[in-house]
């Protein structure tokens, strides 16, 4: 059946999910070990914090690579993003400097944001659009599994071997991804990159800007992002004023969030594809909207604050995972640069939310909060709402 994910791709696919999974290990696990890496560097906490802020910029650098993964391969550029990741870890590994740890990061996150448009590109480019949710969704298990699995472990490194061991691992971890991607991911055929070869530069963000679809789903993109990092940077805060949580008890909350995604992320490999990729990415967002007005009415007791965290987190994803799925059917010949600058909206709308909702909970607490961020989801349904008016009625 032309529906039927060819077999000569799980391999591919399977080994693009684990060296997704190390490359976002290296984006995140900076954010719970802040203090163990100032007083390994010898700086301030204050200075970690800020390098794991100038790293969020590395989704907007991804946006300009992005047309050159549809000219020059998904394939290459997912090895490129691989072997910028190895090389940068590795030298923070051996020169545990300030300025190199800044750098590695800086490569780690700019690798990440190489990597994963080409590696849905090219599962874009080589699935049946009626199977692509269940293989990106499977791809995206990376993300919570960073949490749930590569965290702790990156803690056991820590204790045992210091501050420098997982540098080391990663990048070791890197290199090897650039060498086993080399030899797992088939070679594209030059006449797939034809479209995309002829067109200038400049012309591929042309083709971006001026497409309705592209352009709702880019807007989609920054304000749910912005509606979930304003509420992700002070739940920790909400459930510590209001039920006391210490801090081990706000690890097993994010744990429970990390569980959460992981359910989102399932939950579109298993079923986005037979409810409808659109109908999935309208479905989560809706509810993940609702999710965040109602949570200011959860406020009573911890165990419904942490079921509508989760509830909301998991809607959250599942929307998000199923979104990427259906960006990489909105320009066809551009699929690497449709998902660049879908992630560095995201990126913006996620550096938005985190600077907004600081001020927000001291301003107004958890009603402010739920009410902004469902705010910014509504504006986010209708941006993709109007983006996708018309198009592609036959695909659901």
């Amino acid at each position: 059946m032309v529906d039927r994910i060819p077999p000569t791709l799980i391999v591919p696919i399977a080994g693009t999910t684990f060296f997704k999974l190390v490359i976002n290990v290296a984006r995140r696990f900076a954010y719970p070990f802040a203090p163990a890496l100032s007083r390994g560097m010898g700086v301030s906490l204050s200075a970690v914090t800020s390098l794991i802020a100038i790293n969020q910029v590395t989704s907007l650098l991804g946006a300009l690579i992005g047309p050159l993964s549809d000219r020059l391969g998904y394939r290459r550029m997912m090895i490129v993003g691989m072997a910028m990741l190895g090389l940068g870890m590795l030298a923070a590994a051996i020169f545990p400097f300030y300025a190199v740890v800044l750098t590695a990061l800086l490569l780690a996150g700019l690798g990440k944001s190489i990597l994963d448009p080409a590696a849905q590109a090219w599962a874009g480019s080589r699935v049946p659009y009626r199977r692509r949710a269940m293989v990106i969704g499977i791809m995206e298990i990376s993300w919570s599994g960073s949490t749930l699995v590569g965290i702790p472990l990156i803690a056991v490194l820590m204790e045992r071997y210091g501050w420098r061991s997982p540098f080391l691992l990663i990048g070791v971890l890197g290199l090897t991804g650039m060498i086993v991607l080399f030899f797992i991911i088939p070679p594209e055929p030059q006449q797939g990159r034809k479209a995309a070869s002829t067109s200038p530069y400049l012309g591929v963000y042309a083709e971006l800007l001026t497409n309705r679809p592209a352009l709702g789903a880019m807007g989609y993109a920054f304000f749910v992002s912005a509606a979930n990092d304003n509420l992700f940077v002070v739940y920790g805060a909400w459930l510590e004023r209001s039920f006391g949580l210490g801090l081990v008890a706000l690890g097993l909350g994010t744990s429970l969030i990390g569980m959460a995604e992981l359910v989102g992320e399932g939950l579109t490999a298993m079923a986005a594809d037979r409810i409808g990729v659109k109908r999935s990415v309208f479905t989560g967002v809706s509810l993940s909207m609702a999710g965040y007005f109602l949570l200011p009415w959860l406020d009573a007791s911890l165990p419904a604050a942490m079921t509508g965290l989760a509830l909301l987190f998991l809607t959250f994803e599942f929307a998000m995972v199923s979104s990427f799925s259906l960006c990489t059917e909105l320009l066809p010949g551009f699929r690497a640069t449709m998902m660049a600058g879908f992630y560095a909206m995201a990126g913006l709308g996620r550096a938005f939310g985190a600077l907004t909702g600081g001020a927000v909970w001291l301003d107004g607490g958890i009603l402010a909060t739920g009410c902004l961020s469902g705010a910014l989801t509504l504006i986010a349904i209708v941006c993709l709402m109007a983006g996708l008016k018309g198009w592609r009625q036959t695909i659901t």
